[in-house]
């Protein structure tokens, strides 16, 4: 390569690496639809085209290059763009639930690996399918738990008083497990393939709640259900109230209130207490 053909290759890999240029380029990224952090670990998780695309970026792209933000920026819009046309808008209201067993650790402790892989072998074959032929999507597996959400609180509440009848019928080793579930209805942050913020932390808050494995839903899901869709559930609704010496529950605000969801034949002969919860 001659002196003359170099220059202009010489310009562009010092405009290429120029901070001043980058810096431009990602607060003109800011100004773009879509997240304007797209391409980092969060972001790229999950499937979709625009995030393998990010992935394979990340690893062929330098890093702090003009070309670099250029390429992020046009895949940041295509991401935009997938999700306007799908109808799936970042901050959407959402209903979240989160579920695990009750006593899992201590049983699991005593009855080994195998018991344990079995069981929870088991319990995904009858959780999981209720949730996702209802339209559900299950964001994690967390050991004995599921995080999914739901587009329609009523849906989902469906969905969860028969992944719970479902559970009755999952035996290992003489050991049956009982299923806790939380349902909260918000608009969490949707990064990558996760769910993130504050309604996602009330979520698993309400289940903490149903401390011996109860159907336990936030004012926000209860208050978009009508009241012939709770009778066509055919549930007991019970709020739950906040005992005398019961400390404050981290994470929740004061005035957050809880019920418990109870189906009519769990209430027959049900002679549970209220718990304690926070602001209740």
């Amino acid at each position: 390569m001659d002196g003359h053909s170099a220059k202009p290759v010489g310009w562009l890999k010092n405009v290429n690496h120029s901070a001043s240029v980058i810096s431009f380029l990602r607060r003109a990224r800011r100004a773009l639809p879509g997240d304007p952090e797209f391409g980092d670990p969060l972001s790229v998780a999950g499937v979709g085209g625009p995030r393998a695309a990010a992935r394979a970026a990340d690893r062929l792209l330098e890093r702090e290059a003009a070309t670099r933000e250029v390429s992020l920026g046009a895949l940041q819009l295509w991401q935009a763009l997938t999700e306007k046309v799908s109808g799936r808008p970042a901050n959407a209201e959402q209903t979240l639930v989160f579920t695990d067993l009750v006593g899992f650790s201590a049983w699991s402790l005593s009855a080994g690996d195998d018991a344990t892989l079995r069981l929870l072998r088991r319990v995904a074959q009858a959780v999981e399918p209720p949730l996702l032929e209802s339209g559900g999507h299950i964001v994690k597996r967390m050991g004995d738990g599921i995080m999914a959400v739901f587009a329609d609180p009523t849906t989902a509440v469906r969905s969860v008083i028969a992944a719970r009848e479902a559970v009755k019928s999952v035996e290992v080793d003489g050991y049956t497990p009982r299923m806790r579930v939380g349902v909260h209805t918000g608009r969490p942050q949707r990064l990558g393939s996760d769910w993130l913020g504050i309604d996602v932390n009330l979520a698993a808050r309400v289940m903490e709640r149903a401390t011996r494995g109860e159907l336990v839903v936030s004012e926000a899901t209860l208050e978009r259900i009508p009241a012939d869709e709770l009778a066509e559930l055919g549930v007991t609704v019970k709020r739950l109230r906040r005992h005398v010496f019961a400390s404050k529950q981290d994470g929740v605000p004061g005035d957050f209130a809880m019920y418990r969801l109870k189906t009519r034949r769990q209430f027959q002969g049900d002679d549970d207490e209220d718990e304690a919860v926070a602001g209740g």
